[in-house]
C-alpha cells in the first residue's frame, strides 16, 4: 500500500496527464449528457453540529464546508431510524426500515431489495461501493463495477478489505486514507472511459473507539471540551425506557466504554479532521479532471450521536443529538451556491434525489421525496412532520423499541414495553434541550391527542405493517 508521502506525491500528477483527463471530462459534458455523476459520502455516527460550517467552536472542516459554500446546507436533516445498518439500507432504497426488512444492525439485506446501484447500472452508470456497507453480506452479493469494502465495523489501522472478488487482505495505513486512494482510482478510470458514475464512499469514521491517523494523534491536546448542560441530569419525568438505556458515559456495563471525557472528545474530533482531509482529496480530483461541474456531491452521516447530552453517548433514542445529521450538497450545474435550507430532509430522500439528478426514474415504492426541487429553488409542497422508528431491542444498549413524530415545534414518542407503554412530549420551541416531558401535563392533552393520531397516520401512509403495537 502506498505511504502517505507517496500518496501526496501522486496528487501532484503531471500537467499533461491531468490536462488530458480534464479535457475528457469536459468533452463528456459538452456531448449533451444530462444526468449527473454522483459521489455520496457517508460518515458513521457524525453529529449535525460537527462541521465548521455548522458553527463548531473548535473543529475546522474546510473541505466539507466548501461543499456547503458551493452548494447547499440543510439545517434540519434527520434519520428515520438512528442506527447504522437500518439507516444505510434506507439511504440505498429510499424506504423506511419497516419496508426494507433491515430493522437492526448487521441484518441480511434482502437480495430482492433494489438499490440505487442496480438502477444506476441499468441506466448506463459505472458504479462503485467503497467502505462500510455494514449489513450482511457487506455488499458482496451485489453487482458493482468496483467494490472495495470490509466486514462489520472494520478497523481504523491497517484494515482488512476485500477488493472485487479477490480474497480479503490487509492494507497498510489509516482506513480513510486507504479508502480514498481507491475512490480516486475509480474516478480517474471513469473519466478515462468517459462514462457517468455513481460512487458511494462510506467511511468508518467517527464510529466508537475512534483511532486517529498518526499525523493527528496530538491534535486538540490542549483543548478541554465543556460538558453539555444536561450532562448531569437526574432524568426527572423521563420514562423508564430512557432511564434504563445503557448509554451512560462513565458507566460500568460492557458497552460503557467512555471513561475519559476529554480524550473521548479529542479522538472524536481528531478522526473528523482526517475525514475532511480525504473529502478534500476527492474534491481536488474532480477539479483536476474537469468533473466538478457535472458531479453531484452529497456529504452526510448514517445517524447522529450523543456527546454527553442527558449523560449519554451513542444514538438510538429520538432525542435531537441522535436524530439530527449533517447534510451538505453540491452540484454546480444545477444548485445555486451558498444556500441554507431549513426544510425537513430525511434519509429516505437520498435515493430519490440521487435518481432524480441522474435523470433516472424514481420508483413509486420509495417513501422519500426528491430534494431536487428544493435544491434548485423551485416551488414545491414539502413535509411538515415525519415518522421515526427504532426496533433493536434488547441489543447492546437496551433501548426499548419506539416510534414517534416530529413537527417543527413538537416531538411525541411512544415506547413499546408490553404490557405498559411509555410516552414523551417535548416543546422544542421552549425546551430545545428536551428536559421537561409534558406528556402528562393537562395543558397539553390536545397536542398529545393530535400527535398520537398523526403518528398513526404516518405509519399507515408509509405502509407500516407493525400497527399491532397500537
Amino acid at each position: 500500500m502506498k505511504k502517505i508521502s507517496r500518496r501526496h506525491f501522486n496528487r501532484l500528477s503531471s500537467a499533461v496527464a491531468v490536462g488530458s483527463l480534464a479535457s475528457q471530462g469536459k468533452s463528456r459534458a459538452a456531448a449533451g449528457r444530462t444526468g449527473a455523476n454522483v459521489i455520496f459520502f457517508m460518515t458513521d455516527d457524525q453529529r449535525a453540529d460537527s462541521l465548521g460550517c455548522a458553527g463548531h467552536p473548535v473543529l475546522k472542516t474546510p473541505n466539507i464546508d466548501r461543499i456547503a459554500s458551493e452548494g447547499a446546507r440543510f439545517t434540519n436533516a434527520f434519520v428515520t431510524n438512528s442506527l447504522c445498518g437500518p439507516s444505510r439500507a434506507t439511504c440505498l432504497t429510499g424506504m423506511y426500515s419497516h419496508n426494507t426488512g433491515v430493522k437492526v444492525n448487521e441484518k441480511t439485506f434482502p437480495a430482492d431489495q433494489v438499490t440505487i446501484f442496480e438502477r444506476a447500472r441499468k441506466g448506463g452508470y459505472r458504479t462503485a461501493f467503497i467502505g462500510k456497507w455494514h449489513n450482511k453480506h457487506w455488499g458482496r452479493d451485489r453487482e458493482f463495477d468496483y467494490y472495495f469494502g470490509f466486514r462489520g465495523q472494520g478497523q481504523y489501522q491497517d484494515p482488512i478489505i476485500q477488493e472485487n472478488d479477490k480474497p480479503e487482505q490487509q492494507y497498510e495505513g489509516w482506513i480513510e486514507d486507504v479508502l480514498t486512494d481507491k475512490s480516486l482510482e475509480f474516478i480517474e478510470k471513469s473519466a478515462q472511459e468517459k462514462k457517468p458514475f455513481l460512487l458511494c464512499h462510506w467511511l468508518k469514521t467517527p464510529h466508537q473507539h475512534c483511532l486517529p491517523a498518526e499525523r493527528h494523534k496530538d491534535l486538540f491536546s490542549d483543548v478541554f471540551f465543556p460538558k453539555p448542560p444536561t450532562f448531569d441530569t437526574d432524568y426527572e419525568g423521563k420514562p423508564k425506557a430512557v432511564k434504563e438505556a445503557d448509554l451512560k458515559i462513565g458507566g460500568t456495563g460492557p458497552t460503557s466504554y467512555v471513561q475519559d471525557w476529554d480524550e473521548f472528545m479529542r479522538n472524536y474530533h481528531r478522526v473528523l479532521v482526517g475525514v475532511d482531509e480525504n473529502v478534500g482529496r476527492v474534491l481536488d480530483k474532480l477539479d483536476e479532471l474537469g468533473l466538478a461541474e457535472d458531479t453531484l456531491v452529497i456529504f452526510t452521516s448514517d445517524n447522529g450521536y450523543f456527546l454527553g447530552e442527558h449523560g449519554f453517548f451513542d444514538k438510538r433514542l429520538m432525542y435531537e443529538p441522535s436524530l439530527r445529521i449533517p447534510l451538505v450538497v453540491r452540484y454546480p450545474r444545477k444548485i445555486k451556491a451558498g444556500q441554507v435550507l431549513e426544510e425537513f430532509a430525511l434519509n429516505v430522500d437520498y435515493a430519490p434525489t440521487i435518481l432524480d439528478f441522474m435523470e433516472l426514474p424514481i420508483p413509486k415504492e420509495v417513501d422519500g421525496k426528491s430534494m431536487r426541487p428544493l435544491l434548485e429553488g423551485k416551488p414545491v409542497q414539502w413535509r411538515k412532520d415525519f415518522l421515526y422508528e427504532y426496533y433493536a431491542y434488547p441489543d447492546w444498549h437496551y433501548v426499548k423499541p419506539n416510534k414517534g413524530v416530529r413537527t417543527k415545534r413538537w416531538k411525541y414518542i411512544e415506547y413499546y414495553d408490553f404490557p405498559k407503554h411509555e410516552y414523551e412530549l417535548y416543546d422544542l420551541k421552549n425546551d430545545p434541550l428536551e428536559v421537561k416531558n409534558l406528556v402528562d401535563d393537562p395543558k397539553y392533552q390536545d397536542v398529545v391527542a393530535q400527535l398520537r393520531q398523526r403518528l398513526v397516520e404516518l405509519r399507515v401512509e408509509s405502509g407500516d405493517p407493525d400497527l399491532r403495537f397500537e
